[in-house]
């Protein structure tokens, strides 16, 4: 399976993060933001914001005279033991937790595996329910905003190769079925902007998805609403967005 060359805003975030872990890391007593700022070259605001991030999610901490030193986190995901999986598995699932009740969704994570997609991990509750899976999610990846978010990301041979086994059957009247169309908007999906999903593959339900994909692993967060609440879209939309980075850096560590 071949990935599209095109790095996503949280990727570049994610590496930006990981070359203040790696000057956190050589300072084992602590290094001054001055410090970490003259060996990484990262602007002052893009510095502060990475910095705070990373002290939310436990990846840092200030000590003594504000210095940065590795967090919980760090020491958790950073481990090469038998526990590491369990622990960036829990990791995640605390994030998306804390993301479903931030923007009042279900959440999920989803990877695209031996040529199927699959929902790794997901968060919902009374008030945020998930999708009901009336089709399997397996064959509605050209419905889906998390489908189609997992197709942007492979290569042209890959997604014929997805659809020549997952035809692109109608699931509502606004799902896309030709796969012209839908190869078009795919390709001209911006790298940037989260893939929307509206109604196409179920009625009364909008759904939006960001890449979040480590190495040649390919994923994605994803989001879905009632369509009542179809007005906060956008704006959940864009808190995934913003939340996609530190997901991607706990499978990136």
């Amino acid at each position: 399976m071949a990935l599209r060359p095109e790095p996503t805003a949280p990727f570049h975030s994610v590496r930006h993060a990981l070359r203040i872990l790696e000057v956190v890391a050589k300072h084992s007593s602590g290094v001054s933001d001055i410090m970490i700022a003259r060996e990484t070259r990262l602007p002052a605001h893009q510095l502060a914001d990475l910095l705070l991030m990373l002290r939310r999610e436990g990846y840092v901490e200030q000590i003594a005279d504000g210095a940065y030193a590795g967090g919980i986190s760090l020491a958790l995901l950073g481990s090469a033991g038998p526990g590491r999986g369990h622990a960036v598995q829990d990791k995640l699932q605390r994030s998306l937790t804390a993301l479903r009740d931030s923007v009042g969704a279900a959440v999920y994570l989803s990877r695209y595996v031996d040529g199927e997609i699959k929902i790794t991990q997901y968060a919902d509750g009374p008030r945020t329910p998930k999708v009901n899976e009336w089709v399997d999610f397996r064959s509605a990846a050209h419905a889906m905003a998390l489908g189609k978010c997992l197709l942007t990301q492979l290569d042209h041979d890959s997604r014929r190769d997805h659809l020549a086994r997952h035809k692109t059957v109608r699931l509502t009247s606004r799902t896309t079925t030709n796969e012209k169309a839908l190869f078009r908007k795919l390709d001209s999906q911006p790298a940037t902007v989260p893939v929307l999903d509206l109604q196409e593959y179920a009625i009364g339900t909008v759904c939006a998805a960001v890449p979040v994909s480590a190495g040649r692993s390919v994923g994605c967060l994803a989001l879905s609403l009632p369509l009542a609440h179809a007005h906060r879209l956008r704006q959940a939309a864009d808190a995934l967005n913003r939340e996609a980075a530190p997901m991607l850096l706990s499978l990136s560590i």
